[in-house]
């Protein structure tokens, strides 16, 4: 199996095994897909921090707004009577004004907060140093697993506008927002190695050989960006080494000058 160390720009992002014979269309969505989940995952987590912190989101017509106001406009959060956390809420306000601030209790907060560390770790990108490759089942796991807490949580659900319910069903709208200019989508993305696009309509080997213990880096990018920065010949830590080297064998070499 080839290793592929994928990165986004110099980012490390996960690794990801594929045979030789792979092809690269299959392989370019695999990754795409990959890559596209972890962000998932990510934006999850984010939201379900804020939920274990301040409860539900509000309905979009009453965020943002003080209680005055609320109450002058006679609007009404029907969503926030239904959708209760289990044993009961504790306030802490919101001062975004993005959710209710009906917290969960401190058992129930510690549940959301335990899973999403879990799922964190499983698509962390120190998964790369730990030399763990990371597949697509993986990551629906740790999404199974986030959705799970919040039915534990919350098991009358969530309201439709929450984005944590929209990432679940697949309904969310990223358009106009900066996590959203992160996803590749599958049928633009490509993959990039040694300066070369790898072309979908050829298979892996015609680029790294038969060898099938090789590793390398590849590049993740949307069609139309142009090739990626080459990746250093040496890293920035052996870098770092080789100028200590440099500079202890300098001292060394005063130390034998006459005086």
């Amino acid at each position: 199996m080839v290793l592929l160390h994928v990165k986004r720009g110099d980012e490390s992002q996960f690794l990801l095994q594929a045979p030789g014979s792979t092809e690269l269309e299959e392989l370019t969505v695999q990754v795409a897909r990959v890559y596209n989940a972890r962000l998932k995952v990510q934006r999850v987590c984010s939201e379900m921090e804020e939920l274990a912190e301040h409860g539900i989101f509000l309905p979009p017509n009453m965020q943002g707004l003080t209680d005055d106001q609320i109450e002058e406009l006679k609007l009404r959060d029907e969503w926030g009577e239904k959708c209760v956390p289990s044993g009961g809420s504790v306030f802490k306000k919101d001062d975004i004004g993005r959710r209710n601030g009906q917290a969960p209790n401190e058992k129930m907060k510690q549940v959301l907060k335990k899973t999403i560390e879990e799922a964190k770790a499983i698509t962390s990108k120190k998964q790369v140093e730990a030399g763990v490759c990371v597949t697509m089942e993986m990551v629906k796991d740790a999404l199974d697993q986030l959705r799970g807490a919040v039915m534990i949580v919350y098991p009358m659900g969530l309201p439709p506008y929450d984005p944590i319910r929209m990432e679940f069903e697949n309904k969310e709208d990223l358009s106009g927002t900066q996590a959203g200019l992160s996803v590749v989508e599958e049928s633009e993305a490509q993959l990039w190695w040694a300066a070369k696009e790898l072309r979908r309509t050829k298979k892996l080997s015609d680029y790294v050989g038969k060898n099938e213990k090789t590793k390398i880096i590849v590049k993740i990018q949307q069609r139309g960006q142009g090739a990626p920065a080459r990746e250093p010949v040496i890293s920035s830590e052996e870098q770092k080494q080789l100028m200590l080297y440099y500079h202890r064998r300098q001292e060394e070499l005063k130390k034998c000058l006459p005086e």
